[in-house]
């Protein structure tokens, strides 16, 4: 395979998104007034996660806006936040239930782990992914390297504001990939090969504790990035796993310098009540570290989803193995939980 930069709006730098919001989708009054009239028949009907699907919530004018938002991220820039909804009007059991009946107007909603979690609470637990095989981002504080998650689209809800710190920072991967292709050819040769990835402990039966997949994927002519040098160099503790060339290093430190690279970043805060929606496949996203507050119900809290979306029908095949477990994780479906111990026993597990 010869290598040519990939042309598409996804392959975005700073100066392209940060000086025009248009990726901004900001609900109205009669947006909110569609939200409520839904999610009153939803409340009516007694329905809750996982079964609550697209047709439940209906909301007409909003969908018109959602499909502007999946436009955006399967033919677009690959991002988009969603402002305006009214958090504070909520319970976090019906934010949640906001949340996913907007969200199945983009996709289905497929589960997050091994315990088959449909909707993902992101709350510190005093984790440390450094040092614990089985922690995973979301269950700690601290700064997060630039990655992407393993489905389509991965979305983010706001419930509650860290005291400082924890803003959201993404790049186009698509864009870093046309970096390799102009400059280091040669690398970008062993970005196209394959990495050991960590499974940190979620593999099923009979899989390996690790998955096998490149960084630069092509199929359709198509871009799939898919990175995350943490779980790569965890993989190392694994002996059957040659060791990490000098030329795997050196592709992975140019990626990691140009995702630290102003140039291409984008920071994103996130306000109460704002979704951010991510393809996977041509963003990485990071976040800073934060201190919370001391009091549980005012702690950072976010809601997380991992989305199938109709414009990806089509993967290309090293992602069959790392596939197979969220398929497996899909068979045992688990309803989210509010009360924070509850939160706090499942995130343990």
């Amino acid at each position: 395979m010869n290598p040519k930069p990939y042309l598409h709006p996804s392959a975005w730098k700073s100066e392209d998104v940060s000086s025009n919001e248009h990726w901004i989708v900001t609900l109205d009054a009669q947006d909110i007034n569609e939200i409520d009239k839904a999610l009153a028949a939803v409340r009516s009907r007694s329905l809750e996660i996982p079964q609550l699907s697209k047709d439940d919530f209906v909301v007409p004018g909003v969908a018109l806006k959602m499909r502007e938002v999946l436009r955006q991220l399967e033919e677009g820039h690959g991002f988009a936040l969603i402002r305006g909804l009214p958090i504070e009007r909520y319970s976090k059991v019906d934010a949640a239930r906001i949340y996913w009946g907007l969200g199945a107007h983009l996709g289905t909603a497929f589960a997050q782990n091994a315990q088959g979690d449909m909707l993902g609470h992101v709350r510190d637990l005093g984790a440390d992914w450094k040092t614990e095989m089985k922690a995973r981002g979301y269950q700690t504080r601290l700064h997060l390297p630039f990655h992407n998650d393993s489905t389509d689209v991965v979305g983010l809800l706001c419930l509650q504001k860290a005291k400082s710190g924890g803003a959201s920072r993404i790049v186009s991967s698509a864009s870093l990939h046309n970096e390799f292709v102009t400059k280091r050819p040669d690398l970008w040769e062993v970005m196209c090969q394959p990495f050991c990835v960590d499974r940190r402990g979620e593999e099923s039966q009979g899989q390996k504790p690790y998955y096998v997949t490149p960084c630069f994927n092509y199929l359709d002519e198509r871009l799939f990035v898919r990175y995350n040098r943490t779980f790569i160099e965890s993989a190392q503790r694994f002996p059957e796993v040659a060791p990490l060339t000098a030329a795997q290093l050196e592709a992975m430190d140019l990626m990691d310098a140009l995702c630290n690279d102003p140039v291409y970043y984008l920071d994103m805060s996130f306000e109460l009540g704002d979704m951010q929606w991510l393809n996977n496949y041509v963003v990485l996203h990071s976040r800073g570290d934060y201190e919370d507050w001391p009091e549980p119900e005012r702690k950072r809290h976010l809601l997380r989803l991992w989305l199938r979306t109709p414009g990806f029908g089509r993967l290309p095949a090293p992602f069959a193995d790392r596939n197979s477990d969220m398929t497996a994780w899909q068979q045992r479906p688990r309803p989210p939980v509010f009360d924070a111990s509850e939160i706090a026993a499942e995130l343990a597990h």
